[in-house]
């Protein structure tokens, strides 16, 4: 068997391929978070809290790796994607959490946590896509995105976590709504940054079974970095336009502190422009991933 042949094979399609798990399991997952919740709220268990925060922050991670699996071919494994799920998950946090220890509140604060979580994220992909075959940009988008919706899951646990646990006891709404709209989010958070950063990485590989060096890898990093700190900052950005839009808050700041009626209306604002940044971001990040797939896909239909 030649050299080429032997690619060929390793670019079929899975025989386990089944399309439409990925959904199945979102509805029977959602239906079960539903179910926990009411029983949870009924007896009052907080033996229960740990599954609802599992389950809330796993529920949509875990499609996403569903979703992979079922598109993914070449030398990629169902096993690969799921170790890359929870294995890069969890060193992923990590490691982040190690990085971003020594920083402190400041403007360029957002930024370098940006740089920080892609930067783990990239390690962990190249390590877990050393000897995929054929690397090319869609299953490096396929490859991040699972790496990505990792590292969401186990960040999103955290957060429910500490959403949950309040003076004065267990916070279940606080826990729901943080579940809620991280779930929500996580497609176009985390997932969508790491699935740029592979398809890009993958991509520049030609598809061969080596990683080549390319300044589109240095750039995307560098434009994935700046969209994850545009969503990281845009609650404190969106408050910032909030008050300096709303002339009664800048004059009642001066003087010490905002009335009720004043920071009601400053918080609808605030809210309004925080929606508005986050569908900006997320239509970049959809757009931009849309882009490099089309790029890369044109590339390899080219006649060489």
């Amino acid at each position: 068997m030649t050299a080429a042949e032997a690619l060929n094979v390793e670019s079929r399609d899975h025989p386990h391929h089944h399309h439409g798990w990925w959904w199945k399991t979102l509805l029977a997952g959602f239906a079960l978070w539903i179910v926990t919740i009411v029983v949870t709220a009924f007896t009052g268990n907080s033996n229960l809290v740990p599954t609802l925060i599992l389950l809330g922050s796993f529920l949509v991670p875990f499609c996403v790796v569903l979703f992979a699996i079922e598109r993914v071919t070449g030398s990629i494994s169902t096993l690969q994607l799921i170790l890359a799920f929870f294995v890069g998950g969890i060193f992923g946090v990590l490691g982040a959490s190690l990085l971003e220890a020594p920083l402190h509140q400041s403007f360029w604060v957002y930024g370098l946590i940006g740089l920080i979580e892609e930067f783990v994220k990239v390690i962990l992909l190249v390590i877990f896509g050393w000897r995929t075959v054929p690397k090319t940009a869609k299953q490096g988008a396929l490859l991040g995105a699972t790496i990505g919706a990792g590292f969401a899951a186990f960040e999103s646990a955290g957060y429910a976590f500490n959403a949950a646990i309040t003076s004065r006891g267990i916070d279940l709404v606080s826990l729901l709504e943080t579940e809620l709209v991280r779930a929500i989010l996580a497609p176009v958070g985390h997932v969508m940054w790491t699935a740029i950063l592979g398809a890009v990485i993958f991509g520049a590989a030609a598809g061969g079974r080596r990683f080549r060096w390319s300044w589109w890898i240095l750039l995307t990093y560098a434009c994935v970095s700046l969209l994850h700190a545009a969503w990281d900052s845009a609650a404190d950005v969106a408050t910032f336009f909030a008050v300096v839009f709303n002339g009664e808050a800048v004059q009642e700041l001066q003087n010490g502190a905002l009335r009720q009626s004043t920071a009601n209306q400053v918080e609808a604002l605030a809210t309004a422009i925080y929606v508005i940044a986050l569908v900006i971001v997320s239509a970049a990040g959809i757009v931009t991933l849309w882009l490099v797939l089309r790029h890369y896909h044109r590339a390899a239909a080219a006649p060489e």
